[in-house]
């Protein structure tokens, strides 16, 4: 149940509404923007957590089905979304204690995580450091590392530029001036899903609502930087990052589209190698946000994975209200 002063922190506008979620602000040595999207109190809190770039609005095509089974949360680690960063560094170390304090002081512990791309690995970092506060972790297509294989020229030229001093704020700056909002959505969309014309118009427009209104707010590409070479040196570490992913003790979900450009599936198949007891889910024709592109299969794996571990509370369960 939401205290009071929660309540009372609403954001001023919220680009979730349409999905049912609620905007509020919350203090974390500077604001953190996150959405309610309620669901019953009975089962474990669920908190979403977006990738590189990403924010809220990552989770809304499944946040509404998940909320069916417990209280849903997701958050804009500061950066992202509607959390300016300020003074704070974006690291992913940073962000994972953002997330643990996130579900300390917010989600209630404890809480199964989701955490797709970055946000999986940020959700890695934080279960690691503070394992007893939380009840499971859903991986969708987290940052791995990636075994020897001809790259994605694309996707290794755009990550060379991040970590780049100089080069990389003057090529975000450079690609903004010369995109429209709608370009910038489409330019993600098209890298991240494997069939682009399975993304939802309605959550366009949102994304490119989303993509004007940052716009006005304090320059983020420093911390959007940060935050990408902290993950670059963390997956420059294979054998620490193993060793991470052997300590997880929660049950742990792997989904993972085959047909990633970013995190390749053979990323996720060497992770799943390693961890034997891990539940996995390979779904194929799939991209790197399956959430976003194949929402109802991804539904369906997730809700069994709850089900089968005790984490959720069934919808028929549901305690009248």
């Amino acid at each position: 149940m939401q205290s009071t002063e929660q309540d009372e922190n609403l954001a001023p506008r919220s680009f979730a509404e349409p999905w049912g979620g609620t905007g509020h602000l919350a203090d974390f040595g500077g604001p953190v923007h996150w959405v309610d999207f309620g669901g019953p109190a009975e089962g474990s809190p669920i908190v979403l957590v977006h990738g590189l770039g990403g924010s809220h609005l990552n989770w809304v095509r499944v946040a509404p089905a998940l909320a069916e089974r417990g209280r849903v949360y997701a958050l804009d680690l500061p950066g992202f979304g509607l959390s300016t960063a300020g003074r704070r560094t974006a690291s992913v170390q940073a962000n994972a204690a953002i997330l643990n304090r996130f579900v300390r002081e917010i989600a209630g512990a404890p809480a199964v995580l989701v955490g797709n791309s970055m946000g999986g690995m940020v959700s890695l970092l934080a279960t690691d450091a503070q394992p007893d506060s939380v009840a499971g972790l859903v991986l969708v297509d987290p940052s791995l590392p990636v075994p020897r294989q001809k790259p994605d020229m694309q996707v290794t030229s755009q990550f060379l530029l991040y970590a780049v001093p100089f080069f990389g704020q003057r090529y975000m700056a450079f690609s903004r001036s010369r995109m429209s909002d709608r370009q910038l959505v489409e330019r993600v969309i098209n890298l991240c899903f494997a069939d682009p014309s399975k993304a939802s118009g309605e959550l366009m427009d949102a994304a490119t609502a989303l993509a004007a209104h940052r716009r006005t707010m304090p320059a983020q590409d420093a911390a959007f930087l940060q935050a990408a070479r902290s993950l670059m040196l963390l997956l420059a570490r294979p054998k620490f990052y193993q060793a991470l992913l052997n300590r997880i003790e929660p049950p742990v979900l792997l989904v993972h589209g085959d047909r990633d450009r970013l995190v390749p599936v053979a990323a996720a198949q060497n992770a799943l190698a390693g961890n034997p007891r891990w539940d996995s889910a390979i779904l194929p024709g799939v991209g790197h946000t399956p959430q976003l592109e194949t929402p109802e299969l991804v539904l369906e794996h997730v809700t069994s994975w709850l089900d089968r571990h005790e984490l959720a509370v069934p919808p028929t369960d549901r305690k009248a209200p």
